[in-house]
């Protein structure tokens, strides 16, 4: 079916609705730039409110008799002072919607559809407003407290996994969008020679789901994990996974970007082979054989990007996970704020947005049980004596930080005290309080300098990052315990 064929039968639909519907409204030719912005709101909210993937907002039909009359509205023309109207709209909105104006000519007349994403995790504001429908009138959400409540029981209740990516399709055209071969391969079990139980199998596991109409709706579960490519999903094509490397170690020079298009789970081996290749790679000798070894240990990596995928707000849209290669560091950014402090990483079980996801992913063993991750990351930098990781958040994200090697001696203040910090952090969740020997054996500093190892736990004591694990232990065989434990 062409876009054209869909869209005039998604506006016949839309026609046959009853008059009071909240998630649809209807216009001739009014195209006032803030009462689009408030209906963008308000249509996405109510989206939501009503259980629909979309709202709509459609031009050249009769608000009352549903007659197609035709429109002179013309988005791409249409200008908010020396702004279009699209990108003025977006900037305007909070959080920003990936929304999308079509100009088709339906029964022989224009029309203008505007597509509008149901609203995930929180109202969406127009101007810092929230607005609804009520019957057919467009109110600020403030005014109505009983609307607001139950909108934000529906955001607590269904999760992202649910949510359809798309909607209204034949068998044949779930095969080719879903990379259903992965999901058999990564569960070790046979592709059934059937489409009937590959359907099943699918279904089982929320993969797609039945709609009304005898077809398929594909979850956003399924297609983040196994999408042949995310940019046949409108919703979903900016989660796409940017791998970026510069030159030296900041962001003026991109030597190289590339965005990964395939499902997280289908495309997890390939993502960890094309960063690997990417990473520079440091020449040992050992035993008078020279070899190469990766910058950054495979494992720390294995556990990191899944992470980021995993733990990502999908509500922040326009932005999904990045990974950036520097010379001297690694960075790897998830949209959202973590639901734990960052300093408690290591030591606490993770609290995932998308538990449906993270298990699957467990399932299939591409992310570790619940909290051993974090614990790995730090012990393999400390296994390689590299600088500690940094976990931390920025601009409504969270990023964790690999750096490349630096002898002890490069090391400023703070790097040594981190280092000391979840070096403590770690003994504590092994049960063996951390120790100037311990500490030492982190560093690789020799048993001659030990007094350069109470240095750095000094240091750390002094920044509140650990403290003694006994007020009257003698310093000879002193115990060390993180500051909130």
């Amino acid at each position: 079916m062409s876009t054209q064929d869909y869209l005039n039968g998604l506006v016949s639909e839309l026609r046959s609705l009853p008059e009071e519907t909240g998630w649809v409204e209807f216009k001739e030719n009014n195209s006032n730039p803030e009462e689009i912005g408030e209906y963008l709101s308000a249509l996405s909210n109510t989206a939501a409110l009503q259980g629909k993937a979309n709202g709509y907002l459609v031009w050249g039909i009769q608000n009352k008799t549903h007659a197609v009359v035709g429109t002179t509205f013309k988005p791409t023309q249409t200008k908010k002072g020396n702004e279009n109207l699209e990108s003025w709209l977006l900037r305007l909105l909070n959080p920003r919607l990936h929304f999308r104006f079509y100009e088709l000519t339906h029964e022989g007349k224009p029309v203008v559809l505007l597509e509008i994403p149901r609203a995930l995790g929180r109202p969406v504001q127009f101007q810092g407003i929230e607005f609804i429908r009520v019957g057919s009138y467009r109110k600020k959400l403030k005014d109505h407290p009983q609307i607001e409540r139950e909108l934000w029981r529906i955001f607590d209740a269904t999760p992202f996994e649910e949510l359809t990516a798309t909607q209204r399709v034949d068998a044949d055209t779930v095969l080719s969008l879903l990379d259903y071969p992965s999901y058999f391969e990564l569960l070790d079990q046979p592709l059934p020679s059937d489409r009937d139980k590959i359907l099943a199998r699918l279904k089982e596991d929320r993969m797609i789901a039945p709609d009304q109409a005898g077809g398929w709706d594909i979850t956003n579960l399924g297609a983040i994990l196994f999408a042949k490519s995310l940019n046949s999903f409108k919703g979903l094509n900016r989660k796409a996974v940017r791998v970026i490397v510069y030159e030296g170690k900041g962001r003026l020079i991109t030597v190289r970007e590339q965005v990964g298009r395939k499902g997280y789970a289908s495309g997890f081996e390939g993502l960890i082979e094309f960063v690997n290749a990417l990473l520079p790679r440091n020449e040992v000798i050992g035993q008078a054989i020279r070899k190469e070894v990766p910058m950054y240990p495979e494992p720390a990596i294995r556990e990191l990007i899944p992470n980021a995928l995993i733990h990502q707000d999908f509500s922040v849209t326009g932005s999904g996970p990045m990974i950036e290669i520097f010379s001297d560091r690694m960075e790897i950014t998830n949209p959202g704020l973590p639901l734990v402090q960052t300093e408690r990483f290591l030591d606490t079980p993770p609290r995932s947005r998308n538990e449906v996801l993270a298990s699957f992913m467990r399932r299939v063993g591409i992310c570790e049980e619940r909290g051993s991750g974090i614990d790995k990351v730090v012990f393999q930098t400390e296994f390689y004596q590299l600088p500690a990781p940094i976990f931390e958040t920025a601009e409504g994200s969270t990023r964790a930080v690999l750096f490349a090697h630096k002898a002890l001696r490069e090391m400023d203040r703070a790097d040594r005290t981190r280092a000391c910090y979840l070096h403590a952090c770690l003994r504590y969740v092994e049960r063996d309080p951390m120790t100037n020997s311990t500490l030492r054996e982190r560093f690789g500093i020799a048993e001659k300098n030990s007094a350069m190892a109470s240095r750095i736990i000094r240091e750390a004591m002094e920044d509140n990052l650990v403290k003694p694990y006994d007020l009257d232990q003698g310093k000879k065989y002193a115990k060390y315990l993180p500051y909130w434990a």
